[in-house]
């Protein structure tokens, strides 16, 4: 009986282990995935953690404001009117206006990474 108990911890401990580092390489896969498409290197890996932090992409924020291009008069001119068009007060959805805000506030993140640092 012992014996059958200790053939099936044995299994067990195999199978977890294999699920866990098929795991293991699919996350490295798509964090790899991530940083190319996010162009690679430093730059790659901090929009990659922009993404991580604020939950939403570049590409999904600029759908959500309707802007084609990071231009932050067009971003401002289109966050406004759908930040007061989904307001709760109007008969809006609030689950809606956040996501506005989470948007602006990415495509905020990814202008101000954009500017060139100056050095005083």
């Amino acid at each position: 009986m012992a014996k059958y108990i200790a053939q099936i911890i044995i299994l067990g401990t195999q199978v977890i282990g294999r699920a866990f580092a098929r795991a293991l390489r699919q996350e490295f896969a798509a964090s790899q995935e991530a940083a190319r498409r996010g162009g690679g290197g430093q730059q790659g890996a901090s929009r990659a953690a922009f993404n991580a932090r604020s939950g939403i992409t570049v590409e999904e924020a600029q759908q959500i404001l309707n802007v084609d291009k990071l231009d932050p008069e067009l971003i401002a001119k289109n966050f406004e009117h759908l930040f007061n068009a989904n307001d709760k007060s109007k008969g809006g959805s609030f689950y809606l206006q956040s996501k506005v805000v989470r948007a602006k506030e990415r495509l905020d993140q990814e202008l101000e990474s954009r500017k060139p640092e100056t050095e005083p």
